[in-house]
């Protein structure tokens, strides 16, 4: 016997509204209109949705065929005009709160939102190349290179890394972030950290001890690494 399986619709939310969607009834928004509450202008677009990312006041939608589209408040990447016939194969989108970068097929890696918290990639656009994974913390992001080295931008405070960091960035498997730091896991099981001191970018007082790490986590404003031998390190 056939049965019809009902798809179960898929919730996000901004700062100010929510959203429901499935890839195959379109989308509803209610709340703030102007932080991601009103679809109007982009309703008919919003067919075969696969995946929604959300910032403090926008939504992005990756679409089966990987365009992308956005809505809300352009401050905050509700507008993507300036990169939108770019958008193509996209597979991923993170958001940093302010502004989306979106990672496609290629291992491209396109950002829009606000200029000076990682909707602006210029600097290091020649960079973001053969990239599998992106991290976002806030304002800033954070892109893992297939060759295992690491490129970042946005908030100078969460994305700036001395060159003995930049150094140390090889070989790196997973990167998680706070609020305004960032803590990459090496191949060889060591950490290295930068971005905001008072958010977790220091790690110098347990750096001895983070060796042979599996797992790092994060809160806010701190982070915390299983090690091998099932001990755990926070910073």
């Amino acid at each position: 016997i056939l049965m019809a399986i009902a798809e179960v619709p898929l919730l996000a939310a901004t700062d100010f509204a929510f959203l429901c969607w499935s890839s195959s009834n379109g989308a509803v928004a209610w709340g703030n209109p102007n932080e991601g509450g009103d679809v109007s202008k982009v309703a008919g677009k919003l067919k075969d949705v696969e995946k929604v990312q959300a910032s403090n006041g926008a939504f992005a939608a990756i679409l089966k065929d990987g365009s992308v589209v956005t809505w809300g408040n352009p401050v905050a990447g509700g507008d993507s005009r300036e990169v939108q016939h770019e958008l193509k194969n996209v597979k991923e989108i993170q958001s940093d709160g302010t502004a989306f970068a979106a990672l496609r097929a290629d291992g491209r890696v396109l950002t829009w939102g606000s200029d000076r918290l990682g909707g602006n990639s210029q600097e290091v656009q020649g960079q973001l190349t053969e990239v599998h994974h992106i991290q976002a913390a806030e304002g800033a992001f954070a892109a893992i290179r297939k060759d295992g080295s690491v490129v970042s931008w946005g908030n100078p405070l969460a994305s700036d890394c001395s060159d003995d960091v930049q150094e140390q960035l090889r070989d790196v498997q997973q990167i998680q972030a706070t609020r305004g730091a960032f803590a990459a896991q090496l191949a060889d099981g060591r950490v290295v950290t930068w971005g905001n001191k008072d958010l977790g970018a220091v790690s110098r007082r347990v750096q001895i001890r983070l060796q042979n790490v599996v797992q790092i986590k994060s809160t806010g404003g701190a982070f915390a690494a299983i090690l091998s031998d099932r001990s755990v390190i926070t910073w």
